[in-house]
């Protein structure tokens, strides 16, 4: 049987253990740490579920202990769901820049699958498992937490500091949008969520990766309709069903060109160069060369990398008919695609009306920003990468494009540079985001204190 308890508020052997030695001030935050962590995990921030606002309330009652004041702190309750902007003050002018997270979480519909309570934080075999614990509340609250510290410890900034909670990244983009609308522009915005460190299979350190861009999020409908009738006179050439099925088949065996920048190349390069096999050997191989075929057939092969070197669409859900005896009226598909950064949507869907090659097939585009990649300023990278080699002295720092979505896109929508500095380092699919048992490794919650606690001072300035 599994043992398994929930973290009671002092529970720190765990986490202290497994890190090892940490700078005292590290160690005298961690109890508070974990008790706001615990208290996180258990506001049910779902849509339409009303926490997000009062969990919200909760980090300003947190933040207003530590010294930050009402006029710090604006709470921006919108359509059910709130924002949340937390200044912290600098001593010049300069440019301010942004931190930015979210409080919402998916929905845990399967909690009887669980090994434990989805909104109970609980600590079991070296992890930390509760809804939120990985995507992304331990993340929030080291930010959080690390601003309390930052406070209590009279640092003043040169540069304004600017956290911004969100509360739709992963229902819609509202709350985002208007923070963004309300704060003066930043020279950059750092996402808590996105980037992180890569573990091998040995908890060894492999990869920090840095995310600078994102793939545009397409929905693509398409819609077959056919005359219907009886079942017993068959139409096969005009029935909807068979020409999307047909339509969806010349999608599914479709390969869009390969394709690479900057940052792609990089990620590859340095990925490749600390893995072994015959994927690493084509990751080395695609970034010196991104016409190599060879290793672009091995990469398309591995659903892990397919998405760095290109578009990808697939077929997501159908819908079709009305009665099991009767002939289709209507037959309808998405198709979902990641579109690479600097191919447009609408060639995208032009290329999908070439494959369906039917022109009663109606095909409709919903899609999200549409982003370049953010600049790799030099300096930036350096003071990540200085953060990260005070824990991993060596390990490789390099930049990421990711292939799914995040609130970054809105900010590079809006003119931000935006990039991805998560503070944990993970093994590959050990996380279990938005799936059953989701999780975190207990060590990584002081070494994200650590983490902040030097980037903030380092990019705010003393």
């Amino acid at each position: 049987m599994l043992k398994r308890r929930v973290l009671p508020v002092l529970c720190l052997a765990l986490v202290v253990g497994a890190q090892g030695a940490m700078a005292a001030s590290t160690r005298d935050t961690m109890p508070e740490t974990m008790d706001m962590l615990q208290h996180a995990i258990a506001f049910k921030t779902v849509k339409g579920e009303g926490q997000i606002q009062p969990f919200a309330e909760y980090l300003a009652t947190k933040l207003k202990s530590a010294g930050f004041t009402d006029a710090d702190i604006e709470i921006i309750p919108i359509e059910g769901s709130a924002g949340m902007i937390v200044t912290y003050k600098g001593s010049t002018p300069e440019q301010p820049f942004f931190i930015a997270a979210h409080m919402d979480v998916v929905p845990a519909p399967h909690a009887d699958k669980w090994h434990s309570d989805p909104f109970k934080l609980t600590e079991r075999d070296g992890y930390l498992y509760g809804r939120g614990a990985a995507d992304m509340k331990s993340k929030l609250i080291a930010v959080v937490s690390t601003f309390m510290r930052l406070k209590r410890e009279g640092f003043v900034p040169k540069r304004t500091m600017i956290l911004q909670l969100s509360g739709g990244e992963e229902a819609g983009p509202n709350t985002t949008r208007e923070m963004i609308r309300r704060s003066p522009k930043p020279e950059f915005m750092l996402n808590a969520e996105s980037g992180g460190g890569i573990y091998n299979g040995q908890l060894q350190p492999v990869l920090y990766t840095v995310q600078a861009a994102e793939k545009t999020y397409a929905d693509f409908t398409l819609e077959a309709i056919s005359p219907g009738g009886h079942s017993s006179q068959p139409q096969p050439a005009k029935n909807a069903i068979n020409r999307m099925a047909k339509a969806l088949d010349h999608i599914a065996t479709y390969r869009f060109p390969a394709q690479a920048d900057e940052i792609t190349r990089g990620f590859l390069r340095a990925t490749g160069e600390h893995e072994q096999g015959a994927v690493a050997r084509a990751m080395v191989a695609f970034a010196k060369n991104p016409k190599d075929q060879q290793a672009a057939d091995v990469l398309y092969a591995d659903p892990a990398y397919i998405g760095q070197i290109g578009t990808t669409c697939i077929a997501t859900m159908m819908s079709a008919g009305q009665a099991r005896n009767a002939l289709p009226q209507d037959a309808t598909a998405n198709v979902n695609c990641r579109i690479f950064p600097g191919v447009s949507v609408e060639s995208v869907q032009a290329t999908l009306t070439r494959l369906v090659d039917d022109p009663s097939i109606t095909i409709t585009a919903r899609h999200g920003p549409v982003t370049p990649p953010s600049p790799l300023v030099p300096a930036l990278m350096e003071a990540v990468a200085a953060t990260v080699h005070e824990r991993f002295p060596g390990v490789a720092v390099a930049p990421a494009m990711s292939a799914g979505a995040t609130d970054g896109k809105y900010y590079r929508e809006a003119g931000i540079p935006s990039y991805g500095v998560d503070s944990t380092f993970s093994k590959p699919d050990d996380e279990r985001m938005h799936g059953v048992d989701e999780r975190i490794l207990a060590r990584e919650i002081p070494a994200s204190l650590d983490f902040w606690h030097s980037l903030l001072t380092r990019l705010g300035g003393k």
